[in-house]
């Protein structure tokens, strides 16, 4: 298994701007609505001010939590090669179904079902993650225990139920 969080060049983007966001213009905003909020009197019944308080920490959370994912993550590309990795393309089968689903290998973060973005760390993407990029019989995901997954099937059951929308 993997000791660091792996994130695309893209999540990395996103993060940044994130992280821009959040220390500009809301922190600002969130500062206004203390300050406002400071000057409507008694802070001990002041809903306003605990609302303020509690935004501000929700924002500073992330901020920290951004911060920390930027620092301690290892940004990949994804390179030509026979491994499935971190922005790698893979189509699996079930075995007896003839409908086929694709996804791209992502970081933790990254990661929605819906639209075929597969987490390296989700039961399936553990099961590839590493595996030469074959084709045909020889990758049964059954041999990683995954047949019996009830997480998987669940997973692949809902994103059936969103396409029949």
């Amino acid at each position: 298994m993997i000791d660091k969080e792996l994130i695309t060049k893209e999540r990395k983007a996103e993060l940044e701007a994130e992280l821009k966001r959040l220390e500009g213009t809301e922190r600002k905003e969130v500062i206004e609505a203390l300050e406002f909020s400071k000057s409507l009197g008694d802070l001990s019944e002041n809903a306003e001010y605990h609302h303020a308080r509690e935004a501000q920490g929700k924002l500073e959370d992330r901020v920290n939590e951004i911060k920390r994912i930027l620092k301690t993550a290892e940004v990949v590309s994804h390179r030509k090669g026979d491994k499935i990795e971190v922005g790698s393309s893979v189509t699996v089968q079930k075995k007896g179904d003839k409908e086929k689903k694709e996804f791209t290998i992502v970081g933790e973060g990254e990661a929605d079902m819906f639209v075929g973005k597969l987490s390296y760390q989700s039961p399936l993407g553990t099961a590839l993650f590493g595996k030469k990029n074959v084709v045909g019989p020889r990758c049964r995901t059954c041999r990683h225990g995954l047949q019996a997954d009830a997480g998987l099937r669940e997973s692949l059951r809902q994103l059936r139920a969103r396409k029949d929308l």
